[in-house]
């Protein structure tokens, strides 16, 4: 198992959902959302997969609230058949149940992009137990998808609750560990979202959590030299399903 170092390490509070153990979520619009996520699995063509909680969702989403995120979205990864995977609110046990259950069974993704821990880490686990439950999370990847190719982001800074400062940066440490530079590319920008301080800047952020537009255009910028070199230049066409929203801000 890929986890064996971290496990060495690891000690589970056992206060909180473990990490790296699949849970649903029980809210009946995470669900609906979920069955709907299991559908765009199932439709167009998905080579660009990628996967995490709000700060991924709001990016590609079809909600209105978020459309300038979207036009930016579709102006970076249009050609390259790109799908998001993101909902709200989701710890790392969420993301996993989520492509234990559907999301990742009928699409072979060339690039998985994860960006996951930081309710986690909000929630009050420790960087051993984010670590821990981000690690399984990218062994069902590997599963599943046998020949993709997975971009693990750096966990960004944040800073609505300053007091995690520390956690973001030592479970970032343990996630380096993953790297291989084949399957696994180990993708930390937080250096490019920061003030001399560490802390998110103003510019980047809308709540000290969420990213503004100019955050999405680092983030953007910073992947695009290796989705280049995994998925070559793009097409003209793009043959990705529609982007799906928030079941509870439909009319």
């Amino acid at each position: 198992m890929r986890m064996a170092a971290i496990d060495k390490i690891m000690q589970f509070s056992g206060n909180f959902e473990p990490a790296h153990i699949a849970t649903p979520r029980q809210d009946t619009n995470s669900l609906l959302a979920h069955s709907e996520l299991i559908k765009k699995s199932q439709s167009g063509v998905i080579d660009l997969y990628f996967l995490g909680d709000s700060i991924t969702r709001r990016w590609g989403t079809s909600d209105s609230i978020w459309s300038t995120l979207f036009q930016h979205w579709q102006q970076t990864f249009w050609g390259w058949n790109a799908a998001n995977f993101g909902w709200g609110g989701d710890c790392t046990q969420h993301i996993l149940w989520r492509i234990q259950n559907g999301e990742l069974e009928s699409v072979q993704p060339k690039v998985i992009v994860l960006l996951a821990g930081t309710n986690n880490i909000g929630m009050g686990h420790s960087a051993s137990e984010v670590a821990r439950g981000i690690g399984a999370i990218l062994d069902v990847c590997l599963q599943k998808a046998p020949q993709t190719v997975i971009v693990l982001m750096g966990i960004f800074p944040r800073n609505d609750q300053t007091e995690y400062k520390c956690v973001v940066q030592d479970t970032n440490q343990l996630l380096e560990q993953f790297h291989d530079g084949e399957r696994i590319h180990y993708l930390n920008i937080n250096h490019l979202l920061t003030d001399e301080q560490g802390d998110l800047s103003e510019l980047f952020t809308l709540d000290g959590l969420h990213l503004t537009l100019e955050g999405y255009r680092v983030w953007g910028s910073a992947l695009i030299p290796l989705l280049s070199s995994v998925l070559g230049p793009k097409c003209e066409n793009d043959f990705s399903p529609p982007p799906t929203g928030d079941p509870s801000l439909r009319v």
